[in-house]
């Protein structure tokens, strides 16, 4: 089947099998469409990544809350996210993962502290971690288990538009729900990308059914090329859905991040990075 145009703006889903990667098509993906989206499992990160000697360094910030956290099977899922999302940016930016600050926004979005023009999401479920990046402007994205039920006669109020309430009742029951969760994870992938997550209502903006153009309540258009969405099933048990921004960006531009940070802030992050007792 051929993907639409604005599927195809947006790079397949990289699996990842812990540090190891592999980080180049990452940069690949960077270089040709100016965003990448990894997926691992948190337990691909634990040999290799929570008994490495430089885990400090390479958590950073989140070293403290990493360590007061007493439930180990939370403390490592955490760990194995943040890992994620350093060792994808720092493939995408060609840096080291201890040379990125990795910090939060209200509602706890993460991003790289010195690297406005890249933007960063992350979402876990189950076992699956997925990462995504962007130079081109905003990007979120969302991951549900596939054979996750949602009813439709329960959720239609609450998740669809008018116009996707019409062309959902249409569908046999086994499409109906899979295709509602389609546009579950669409949405959510939106709102994240927008930074509003659940503020901002699902039956205020929809999608069409088997598309992923964004339309009105009502189903007509409502952006103009500037979105493209991607819905791909990984592992075979899940669903990603990406939203990516395209703000109109110079995609070809070199992102390696020394040509985007002042040598004063790369200054600052290397004397974090200095041996420290405890």
């Amino acid at each position: 089947m051929t993907l639409p145009e604005a599927t195809r703006r947006i790079t397949e889903p990289i699996h990842v099998s812990g540090p190891d990667g592999p980080w180049d098509r990452v940069r690949e993906g960077m270089d040709r469409l100016g965003n990448a989206v990894v997926h691992t499992t948190w337990g691909e990160w634990l040999t290799g990544a929570v008994a490495d000697p430089a885990l400090r360094p390479l958590l950073g910030r989140d070293w403290q809350r990493y360590r007061r956290t007493p439930d180990p099977v939370i403390r490592y899922r955490f760990v194995a996210s943040r890992l994620a999302t350093k060792f994808t940016a720092a493939a995408a930016l060609g840096v080291r993962p201890a040379e990125l600050d990795l910090a939060y926004k209200i509602g706890g979005r993460p991003y790289l502290r010195g690297l406005d023009q890249i933007d960063v999401s992350l979402t876990h479920t189950d076992d699956l971690i997925a990462v995504g990046i962007s130079r081109n402007g905003r990007i979120g994205v969302d991951a549900e288990p596939a054979d996750r039920h949602m009813s439709f006669d329960l959720l239609q109020s609450h998740v669809c538009t008018p116009a996707e309430r019409a062309a959902l009742e249409t569908l046999p029951e086994a499409e109906q729900t899979a295709e509602l969760l389609r546009l579950w994870t669409l949405k959510e992938a939106y709102t994240k990308a927008l930074g509003q997550g659940l503020r901002l209502g699902f039956t205020e903006f929809g999608f069409g059914v088997d598309t992923g153009g964004l339309l009105a309540p009502d189903g007509t258009p409502a952006a103009r090329g500037e979105w493209a969405f991607a819905t791909r099933r990984v592992l075979g048990r899940y669903l990603i859905s990406v939203a990516c921004h395209d703000a109109g960006l110079d995609t070809s531009r070199d992102t390696a991040a020394r040509t985007m940070l002042d040598e004063g802030f790369m200054g600052a992050v290397a004397g974090l990075l200095d041996p420290v007792e405890g």
